[in-house]
């Protein structure tokens, strides 16, 4: 029986992910560590708190004392590292939140999961994979016509969430050549689906436009992104702790570079079609164009090509079907929604950072 550790598993990529790794592997133990900050939510993983080899672990990874009596009575064999605060804005009003949780956590993770691997047997340590997830955003920004990140694309991190991230890439990497660690890093493009925390661009339009709330658009709209679906990045992830190598990373994309205008669009004319009786419709007029964010990256677009020459993984689900989907699945999963905007810390921070944002015009 293979044993996964999977940090941050209650957030939105992360409750995915083993959502993925139970239906589709057996003969697994997958222990949960979550601090449950705002963004962490055990309803994301309601389905699969039955599943006998199912363990949740309410810690903190920047508590150093707790991270070291979890590995003197456990056996892991693969870490999965996703823990971390991830929403720019947020990263911007608070920057030392990131700094703690993703360059001081992922510290204390390298160090307490290092110490275990040295003083494990021959074959556990051969086995033993740690995995961290990262961001394209660690690589800055790209002008029109610029080619694509790849692996080699110098870091360039532009908002405190990026360079928080950046740093954390490094010190994994420093593990690996200093002590041979067998650690690999994954960088994504924008995930969407599921279980995402509605203050991010995908969840907040839809929840807007059902509820005629004004759709935020920063700017003037035309800031691309690389859009992912979480089942298809989660399907990359498992790819890499199966068969990547130790040392290496990989980019993950979803072959796609819409702008975010475009994004609010889609959704707007599939929530028409969805939801025809909505005195909304047409969902578009509710687009409002706000002050854009300060030092707001123009352009991100991911080169997929060495996983897919290394591990055969490329992206299945394309944007329309996934937009749709997505959509499908917040309209049939009302009461989670309502569960989440109904928490004070949402509420009051929709309020502080859309609703409270000056108007521009395009």
């Amino acid at each position: 029986m293979e044993h996964y550790l999977i940090t941050g598993g209650a957030g939105f990529i992360g409750s995915n992910f083993i959502h993925q790794l139970i239906s589709s592997r057996q003969d697994i133990h997958i222990t949960n560590l979550d601090a449950l900050t705002y963004a962490g939510n055990p309803d994301n993983l309601k389905s699969v708190s039955n599943f006998p080899n199912y363990t949740f672990l309410n810690l903190d990874i920047c508590n150093d004392k707790d991270l070291v009596e979890l590995f003197v009575y456990s056996d892991f064999d693969k870490i999965v590292h996703f823990a971390a605060e991830s929403h720019v804005d947020r990263s911007i009003e608070n920057p030392m939140a990131f700094i703690q949780t993703n360059v001081v956590g992922t510290a204390n993770l390298l160090r307490v999961f290092l110490n275990f691997w040295q003083n494990a047997p021959q074959p556990k340590k051969e086995k033993f994979r740690f995995l961290h997830i990262s961001t394209d955003e660690v690589y800055g920004s790209l002008e029109k016509g610029e080619k694509s990140f790849s692996e080699l694309t110098p870091y360039s991190p532009n908002s405190p969430y990026a360079a928080s991230k950046a740093a954390s890439d490094h010190l994994v990497r420093a593990y690996f050549t200093t002590y041979g660690f067998p650690a690999m890093i994954t960088n994504c493009s924008n995930n969407y689906g599921p279980y995402q925390f509605p203050e991010k661009l995908i969840p907040l339009v839809i929840m807007n436009a059902l509820s005629g709330k004004p759709i935020p658009v920063y700017g003037d709209g035309g800031q691309i992104r690389d859009w992912l679906h979480v089942s298809d990045h989660c399907e990359a992830l498992m790819d890499v702790i199966d068969n990547g190598q130790p040392g290496q990373t990989y980019n993950i994309g979803g072959d796609n570079q819409p702008t975010n205008l475009e994004i609010v669009n889609k959704i707007c004319s599939i929530l028409d079609e969805e939801c025809p009786e909505s005195k909304f419709c047409p969902h578009s007029q509710l687009i409002t164009y706000v002050k854009d964010r300060p030092g707001h990256d123009r352009r991100y677009a991911i080169n997929f090509s060495k996983i897919n020459k290394e591990l055969g993984w490329r992206p299945k689900i394309n944007l329309d079907e996934g937009l749709k989907k997505t959509i499908q699945w917040y309209l049939a999963n009302q009461e989670w929604v309502k569960a989440v905007v109904e928490k004070p810390n949402y509420s009051e921070w929709i309020k502080a950072n859309y609703q409270n944002r000056r108007e521009v015009k395009p």
